[in-house]
């Protein structure tokens, strides 16, 4: 590999995501481009996002296939000067990233443009770089990344290279921070066997009681198929005797989504309380307002959302996060961290899962700008285009199943929230209104909440304000 060679490591996307799916390259060996152009695809559990080059030259390299997850880190791709040849072995399958020292000089002209800058790798920060790419080959199939994933030992002593001293801390790869953290281990006491100090894998795996892992070659990492697998052979399962029809692998939003869910389940104490709600006066209200203007008026869940923020500041318990934190003493201790705003995540279908991007300081917002910004964040959602920030940065969420034709749900709470409140259908049922059976447009409303931030009396309190806003929502808002 030439030493003007510039290798660019995959970035940290946002909200410390320690890998990406690589859905499509963009760009092909022997193209030009330039500094900020799009080159690839990827998707991570929160969204979908367009990589762009902190660099200007050809490409020389692409280390990854369609269909592969690659860890935060590694290299994405290897741009060479303009008017430099490419060799036909960096077109190969077994291309590697030996040369360490090229990998450190990518990697720390990478650090030092992403802050001062040039070349910033999140898409919408990055600068306007000047000229126009153009092919000057044509398109090849990318280049594999297979021996990187077969020797990580060399990959993980090269990126070990990329640590600057002083600036970044002993431990360079976000998975094996991640498993420190997952087992409560601190790093500023964990000694690193890798070079200069660097904390490894299995400087961890010692930390945490498993046996150390030698440095003797290890098995490759698979490469992930296709999201679904179609099984032609006849595959039986031993477990019920029938064939097999499909794999689906669970990855990007639903494997996301899936933990969430499973730490959710198992760290949450949750309760559960419910209510029926007349919104008949709600719906004639906003039909009403449609008369008047048709083009401009906002939908039920907006109105919803609006008596939801005025409930949180009244009950601003339910508006809060759990963190665990330590004591003076050294040992643990939990801490409740309220917040000074509101961000309102809602739930949304897409061809990915369910996400639920937020509506950020919808406290400030009424009732016509929190339905503009639902409206556009569903859009962008259903596109892949929400970012990590749009997808995370909620403090509580507004779930509207009703959607799907089903009255109720036990719902499970969007960690680390401490609570969520779902609307069901709105359907003609027979309600007792001034003394006289009617028939009313009745829906339910179910909060699921955390135990440990609040009481029963609290929650019911919230849920109470919530549905006396929508059986009486004209005096609510002039309240508001």
């Amino acid at each position: 590999m030439s030493s003007d060679m510039q290798v660019f490591l995959l970035p940290d996307l946002g909200e410390g995501l320690t890998e990406a799916e690589l859905v499509n390259w963009l760009v092909a060996v022997g193209d030009e481009i330039r500094v900020d152009q799009p080159i690839a695809e990827v998707e991570t559990a929160k969204s979908m996002v367009e990589v762009p080059s902190p660099y200007a030259g050809i490409v020389a390299v692409l280390h990854g296939e369609a269909g592969q997850t690659l860890d935060v880190g590694k290299p994405l791709i290897s741009v060479a000067p303009v008017g430099a040849s490419v060799p036909e072995e960096s077109r190969a399958t077994d291309e590697k990233v030996a040369e360490a020292p090229a990998v450190s000089a990518a990697a720390e002209a990478y650090r030092t443009e992403e802050k001062a800058g040039s070349g910033n790798v999140l898409i919408g920060y990055g600068t306007s770089g000047g000229g126009e790419a153009r092919r000057t080959r044509p398109r090849k199939a990318p280049a594999s990344a297979t021996a990187l994933a077969a020797e990580p030992d060399i990959a993980e002593l090269a990126l070990s290279r990329t640590r600057i001293p002083g600036k970044l801390s002993a431990v360079i790869s976000p998975l094996v921070r991640k498993m420190a953290r997952d087992h409560g281990v601190s790093l500023d006491e964990v000694p690193g066997s890798g070079e200069s100090g660097l904390i490894l894998r299995r400087d961890v795996e010692a930390a945490i009681g498993s046996a150390p892992r030698e440095g003797g070659p290890r098995e490759a990492a698979p490469v992930e198929a296709p999201a679904v697998v179609e099984q032609t052979t006849g595959v039986q399962d031993a477990r019920t005797g029938l064939s097999v029809a499909s794999r689906t692998p669970v990855r990007g939003v639903r494997k996301a989504v899936a933990a969430n869910m499973t730490r959710s389940r198992s760290e949450i104490p949750e309760a559960t309380v419910w209510v029926d709600v007349d919104a008949t006066a709600l719906l004639e209200m906003r039909a009403e307002l449609k008369k008047r203007h048709p083009h401009g008026t906002p939908g039920l869940l907006a109105f919803i959302a609006r008596f939801v923020t005025a409930g949180l500041k009244k009950y601003p318990e339910l508006n809060t996060r759990i963190v665990t934190a330590e004591d003076a003493a050294g040992g643990e201790m939990q801490e409740i961290i309220a917040f000074d705003g509101i961000n309102l995540g809602f739930a949304a279908q897409t061809d990915r899962g369910l996400v639920v991007p937020s509506v950020r300081n919808a406290h400030l917002m009424n009732a016509r700008e929190l339905d503009t910004e639902i409206r556009r964040l569903t859009a962008v959602a259903r596109d892949g285009k929400a970012t990590p920030t749009e997808l995370a940065s909620g403090t509580f969420t507004l779930n509207n199943y009703g959607v799907f034709g089903v009255d109720g749900s036990a719902a499970i709470i969007n960690y680390p929230e401490v609570a969520m409140l779902g609307v069901g259908r709105i359907i003609d049922k027979p309600w007792v209104a001034d003394g006289e059976l009617a028939v009313r447009k009745v829906a339910e409303l179910t909060l699921a909440f955390d135990h440990r931030v609040c009481d029963g009396e609290t929650a019911a309190g919230f849920l109470r304000y919530v549905a006396d806003a929508i059986e009486n929502p004209g005096t609510a808002l002039v309240d508001l």
